[in-house]
């Protein structure tokens, strides 16, 4: 029998109590669908037999009642490469250990909450839990992920599923370098769990949201480190009608400038972007094949945003910035808009340089664009750009399908990549006709 995720949901006034759930066995109300009818005594062994069976080759899972919880999501950003000539580098393979506890050599034996298998995050990730549908692989790209957890419920309208409960208060949580196999972390022999990543003590308050990223500081002496980051976007009187993106540059310090060898980023991200940048927001209609000023939706074309600057010290909230998930005013109800986030160097002017592309100067301009359910699609004219899933969603909702819903974004860059992380929102569930 197969494992399941409970999702703690709230109820119609946004708490916290749990929703219990239980996994139904088919049938007319007997046991597995039994009817009334008598059987033999042979079957009955038999059946009573395979049920035996059948019952001892279930892995239950026992959820237990976090209480006074905070919400977490764990991020490994360690997206640099290793080669047979990198001495000393190890694999950005982790295991995360939350209050570990040791033994007389100082390793690590237990901890009150793991997080295994941590690899490199995903260049997306969803506003709802999709890397365990269909996944064979012990390899996780955030936590909770794969991991059956207890994970959050809806607060004030937003989501929390991506979310993991666990108990506020002090913590210790250290992240350790391990091989890339199926091994769990503490069935390792002890040489293989010594090497530390990154660690830090952290105090979270009750029912507040919490991302943990694992970054790179320094990209010439390899220095990691954590930046914690409470959010506040279930705090914000969002409107409902808009969409909502902020931005980070979480990039090791001399990455940009460095004459090293760098691993194979993003198309106009692969030397990244220089320390201190300036963003800039275009929207064009879906049906557009040309990316101008002529073509853009009125009022967004290089519509100038912020100063961004490299940060892996602090961990506060960004701004966060809006457009109007009907920007073009010919749709309603649903809407396939194309996004386009330029980060552009201070002392270059949209114009001039913007729309170049890959002919810039290394690190002075990238694009990214923004379309579709994924980021396969390829958009004519853009194909300087790296390409992400839209900042809102389109899905079956009511008698609609499909409709589009406002959701609130994250973009961050790290070294030569770039990630979306897009949070949604409660809508109506679909009806079938």
């Amino acid at each position: 029998m197969g494992q399941f995720r409970q999702v703690v949901m709230s109820n119609d006034t946004f708490n916290n109590n749990l929703v219990s759930k239980k996994k139904q066995a088919p049938g007319n109300g007997t046991p597995f669908g039994m009817n009334s009818n008598p059987i033999g005594y042979k079957s009955k062994a038999f059946f009573l037999f395979f049920i035996f069976l059948f019952l001892v080759s279930c892995t239950k899972i026992d959820y237990h009642e976090v209480e006074n919880p905070a919400y977490l999501r764990v991020f490994n950003n360690l997206n640099y490469e290793v080669n047979l000539g990198d001495k000393g580098l190890l694999v950005p393979y982790l295991t995360m250990l939350i209050d570990p506890e040791f033994d007389q050599n100082g390793i690590p034996v237990k901890a009150a909450i793991v997080g295994d298998f941590l690899d490199k995050r995903a260049r997306y990730a969803a506003p709802y839990p999709t890397h365990s549908a269909g996944s064979t692989k012990r390899n996780n790209p955030e936590y909770p992920g794969k991991e059956n957890v207890l994970v959050g419920p809806i607060i004030n309208g937003f989501d929390l599923s991506s979310w993991a409960q666990i108990p506020s208060g002090s913590h210790r949580i250290v992240f350790y370098f391990r091989p890339v196999n199926d091994i769990p972390f503490f069935q390792l022999s002890d040489d293989l769990k010594k090497n530390v990543a990154a660690e830090g003590n952290y105090d979270l308050k009750d029912r507040e949201i919490y991302t943990l990223h694992v970054v790179q500081k320094d990209f010439k002496t390899k220095e990691n480190g954590l930046l914690l980051r409470q959010e506040n976007f279930h705090k914000l009187p969002f409107s409902d009608s808009s969409v909502y993106l902020n931005f980070y540059n979480m990039s090791a310090k001399g990455f940009s400038t460095s004459e090293d060898r760098k691993p194979n980023g993003m198309i106009t991200l692969t030397d990244g972007i220089k320390d201190e940048m300036n963003v800039y927001l275009s929207l064009y209609p879906q049906e557009t094949t040309t990316y101008t000023v002529e073509t853009a939706l009125p009022g967004y074309h290089a519509r100038f945003l912020q100063p961004l600057y490299r940060d892996t010290e602090e961990a506060t909230v960004s701004d966060y910035f809006s457009f109007p998930l009907f920007a073009d005013s010919t749709k309603t109800i649903t809407t396939n808009m194309v996004q386009q986030v330029t980060f552009l160097a201070p002392g270059l002017t949209f114009i001039e340089m913007g729309i170049g592309g890959t002919n810039m100067p290394k690190g002075l301009c990238s694009h990214l664009s923004f379309y579709g359910l994924n980021e396969l699609v390829q958009l004519p004219g853009r194909g300087n750009s790296a390409r992400f899933p839209s900042m809102f969603i389109n899905t079956h909702s009511g008698l609609n399908n499909p409709k589009s819903f406002p959701a609130v974004n994250t973009i961050e860059v790290v070294n030569g990549e770039a990630y979306l992380t897009t949070i949604q929102r409660k809508f109506d569930p679909p009806i079938y006709k």
